[in-house]
């Protein structure tokens, strides 16, 4: 039985990435991390209906709470007092919305279950659409995260896959309709 480590927001690309995991024929462990996002809620809420839309075992989802984030501020997503911005996808600066190495953390703590699991995989649903403004998810980011992986684990054998890294918007769309994704259950807004 493969594993794969599924990091999940609840929002339509790691609902998309789930379903490519299950269609790849993993095991998915669902991975939801809380961390002082201003949508917590709505995006926990989103996590349980699409692990109970697949049937996902308790002892395959973890929720952790990682507020430091949050209290670290600098994001429009996580401070009260920044409202969030606007920007649309082809802006060439980073928007507000953006949390400072936010990807490190949650890939980090997926490397962590992965090694005790014995999950050889992690799938996130990061899409190069968005890297003008988020420097997190360029493909080479993640070329150097399994780099660092296979070096500073136990085995060396764990691999982030991001299947919509190259994939527009509409594709993505497509491809959860294709494999049958709930995306009515899915909650991809920074606001309420």
């Amino acid at each position: 039985m493969k594993k794969a480590i599924v990091l999940m927001s609840g929002g339509m690309d790691s609902l998309c990435v789930l379903a490519i995991a299950k269609d790849l024929g993993y095991t998915p462990l669902l991975l939801h991390i809380e961390y002082g996002q201003k949508t917590k809620l709505r995006e926990k809420q989103a996590f349980d209906n699409i692990a109970e839309f697949y049937q996902i075992a308790d002892e395959h989802r973890m929720n952790i709470h990682a507020p430091f984030l949050g209290k670290l501020g600098g994001s429009s997503l996580t401070d009260s007092n920044i409202p969030v911005s606007k920007e649309g996808l082809q802006e060439d600066h980073i928007p507000t919305s953006y949390v400072p190495f936010r990807n490190a953390h949650l890939i980090s703590t997926a490397v962590s279950w992965a090694e005790v699991s014995g999950a050889e995989r992690i799938f996130i649903g990061a899409n190069e659409e968005d890297s003008p403004g988020y420097p997190d998810c360029r493909p080479a980011y993640y070329e150097a995260f399994n780099n660092l992986i296979q070096k500073g684990t136990k085995e060396g054998n764990i691999e982030i896959l991001t299947p919509i890294i190259s994939l527009q918007k509409r594709e993505i769309v497509q491809k959860c309709l294709d494999l049958k994704a709930p995306i009515e259950l899915s909650w991809s807004c920074y606001e309420s």
